[in-house]
């Protein structure tokens, strides 16, 4: 876990983003700028990550 930690710090990251960790698996998505990110779990396994975006009216 800290060799992934340490990782992260010399990447490039957007300024707004989630890192999911799930059995051993690292995903990072960038969150969008009006809307929501949705992590779906099965069984205390991450399954789906869902982007729902919307603007403003």
């Amino acid at each position: 876990m800290d060799t992934f930690l340490n990782y992260l710090g010399i990447i490039d990251l957007p300024v707004n983003c989630v890192v999911v960790i799930s059995e051993g698996k690292a995903k990072l998505r960038e969150l969008p700028e009006h809307g929501e990110y949705k992590i779906v779990t099965h069984q205390g396994k991450v399954r789906r990550m869902r982007r729902e975006e919307g603007e403003e009216f």
